[in-house]
């Protein structure tokens, strides 16, 4: 039988949406929360996070064992993320015991943020920040952001900073999770062997009484810094450099021409990168891609080497970015077309993967499409689409960063 696609919204504004598949082994459900780093003021920057952790702490009425233990018994591969513009909690299981997860992940949605659990759990994000701070790449790419979008919340950390957690109170949380979480701007996602209207019923009964808040976003492109600037730190022994330049959003059409031009760019393998730069033993690392967002969307370009190396390394890459356009052929995007449409159509065949897709493509845009169309765009993209993007958005005119050895007093 065919997959279907349904969608239902509750009075209080609430989604649902499911790509209903009776064929399928196992079912999937998740709770997309249209919030996230870009939605929060500076000095509660992380908060959204932070709630992330907070929601497996336990509720009026389920402690964390008890939500813990619960997936646990279900079988369920289940967890939660947190990106700039949204917030997901999900959970993968067999289908029979799909309202069980369902339950369990409505019921966490409302957590009791007592004090303690607060306490606690600040110690473990000043921990994690303290971790990503021993990550060249994050630390340059956090830096580089927030040089890229000056003074803009899309330069908002999504773990937030050493300060602002510090500071962070658990009524300011509060606040935010009671505007912020609220009906109308969450989408419950179900996908693979699911009984739609039961799942309707059932996400009724355990979401039907949230509030609506008219929590909105400003979606306008936010502008964007062109320039260089360097770090030195005493513990690293490598170059690490990063270029960051606008790219189409994800309202963008020319998103998907946007998405492939950086492919052949920079991809893992098989890119002008790779072979300019891995290959020839320049660099260690090397990659780019394109990031779309509510609004906005950015180009990163990436590479790490030798300290002596880089001015030439990154020579390398601007003279690859420069040449890209008239570098491209019918074989570039033969080959790209093949690669992405296996690796859609692999997602395809699971129900986590299908659901996160149109969990995260209704929270963005509030559409559906079907894996079909999504393919059918990718083969749409022709050269003269590939080189029409790079010169509407040229890959040069970068935020460029270089984290380097910290240089020896003379």
């Amino acid at each position: 039988m065919p997959i279907t696609f349904k969608k239902h919204v509750l009075p209080n504004g609430l989604t649902i949406i499911g790509e209903c598949d009776p064929d399928a082994h196992t079912a999937a459900c998740g709770f997309f929360v249209r919030t996230g780093a870009r939605d929060e003021a500076p000095a509660v920057m992380g908060v959204s996070h932070f709630l992330e952790h907070m929601m497996f702490k336990g509720t009026e009425t389920l402690t964390s064992d008890d939500i813990n233990r619960g997936f646990d018994e279900l079988g369920a591969r289940n967890n939660a993320f947190t990106s700039n513009e949204m917030t997901c909690f999900y959970a993968h299981v067999l289908p029979e015991h799909l309202d069980a997860a369902t339950d369990l992940l409505g019921k966490m949605m409302r957590p009791a943020l007592r004090n303690s659990d607060f306490d606690t759990e600040k110690g473990v994000i000043l921990e994690e920040i303290a971790m990503y701070k021993d990550n060249p790449f994050w630390v340059l790419y956090e830096a580089c952001v927030e040089k890229h979008y000056p003074n803009h919340p899309m330069s908002h950390r999504v773990l937030g900073t050493n300060e602002t957690i510090t500071a962070l109170s658990r009524d300011q949380m509060a606040g935010y999770f009671n505007h912020r979480y609220s009906a109308d701007t969450t989408t419950v996602a179900f996908a693979g062997r699911v009984s739609f209207d039961r799942a309707v019923k059932h996400v009724e009964s355990l979401c039907g009484t949230w509030p609506r808040t008219g929590a909105k976003r400003d979606s306008a492109a936010p502008p964007v810094w062109e320039g260089s600037f360097e770090i030195r730190d005493e513990k690293v022994s490598r170059a690490y450099m990063l270029g960051m330049a606008l790219a189409p959003s994800a309202q963008d059409p020319r998103r998907y021409a946007a998405a492939m031009l950086a492919q052949i760019l920079g991809g893992p393998d098989n890119s002008r990168l790779h072979w300019a730069l891995i290959e020839t033993g320049l660099a260690d690392e090397a990659q780019a891609a394109h990031d779309a967002h509510d609004g906005t969307g950015e180009y990163y370009v990436y590479c790490s080497c030798d300290p002596e190396n880089a001015p030439e390394c990154w020579s390398v890459v601007e003279r690859e970015i420069a040449n890209l356009p008239d570098s491209l052929t019918e074989d570039d995007l033969m080959r790209l077309r093949n690669k992405l449409a296996t690796a859609v159509t692999l997602g395809g065949e699971r129900p986590h993967d299908r659901m996160h897709r149109i969990g995260r493509l209704w929270t963005l845009l509030g559409e559906y499409r079907t894996l079909e169309e999504e393919l059918a765009q990718i083969n749409a993209v022709t050269l003269a689409d590939l080189r029409a993007v790079a010169a509407a958005y040229p890959i040069s005119k970068m935020t460029t960063g270089r984290l380097l050895p910290k240089v020896a007093a003379e």
